[in-house]
């Protein structure tokens, strides 16, 4: 990895992914997570304060940036939740068949290069009955933004470590085989129209 995605990348994603908004979403969606878990795209461990420990039995922490494990640590070391770092991409989870109860996965599909092979492994690793939890921004319905979206994207993708601006989350999730059986899709309050449509929900 270059200088800027391992040292400076790693803290620009952390406090843009940390914003009021966002953090209001993934504290109504962490806590539904139970049993052995996958979070893909672990980061700094935002979600860690989310997590229920009396719900939780082990904690797969997925994220193959080492400058992102790194900034992680400390929020890690002081977690009461059993964690285990998994230190590569989505599309090689290296976890059985049918292993994880709950899989998290919030604001890291628009940055996996491929996306559908990352879902698709998510959906091998979990359990039958199993539910993935989500909540990723994505592209807009409204012609107006999207067409800004498609525009910024190209700048954007660079600067914001892969981010993509006009994936559609929920179409990617129920094309990977999960029946999605909540989802809301809104725009953000506060936040800039061309990465603030958001997607969350769970599917099984």
């Amino acid at each position: 990895m270059s200088f800027y995605e391992n040292h400076i990348l790693p803290h620009l994603i952390g406090f843009a992914c940390a914003t009021p908004q966002i953090m209001k979403q993934r504290s109504l969606l962490v806590p539904a997570a139970e049993g052995r878990v996958l979070e893909v795209g672990f980061g700094s461990g935002t979600n860690l304060s989310f997590y229920d420990p009396v719900k939780v039995d082990r904690l797969f922490a997925l994220e193959p940036s080492e400058g992102m494990r790194r900034k992680a640590a400390k929020a890690v070391a002081a977690s009461p939740l059993d964690i285990e770092w998994l230190g590569l991409p989505g599309e090689e989870i290296p976890l059985d068949d049918d292993s994880v109860d709950t899989v998290v996965l919030t604001y890291t599909a628009c940055t996996i290069p491929d996306a559908a092979a990352a879902l698709a492994q998510m959906r091998r690793v979990l359990k039958p009955g199993g539910r993935l939890l989500f909540s990723e921004h994505g592209a807009a319905p409204d012609e107006g933004v999207a067409k800004w979206q498609r525009r910024i994207e190209p700048v954007w993708k660079p600067m914001a470590g892969g981010c993509h601006l006009t994936r559609k989350p929920d179409q990617m999730i129920r094309e990977a085989g999960f029946t999605i059986d909540r989802l809301t899709a809104d725009y953000l309050p506060k936040s800039p129209k061309f990465a603030a449509f958001n997607y969350a929900g769970s599917a099984v």
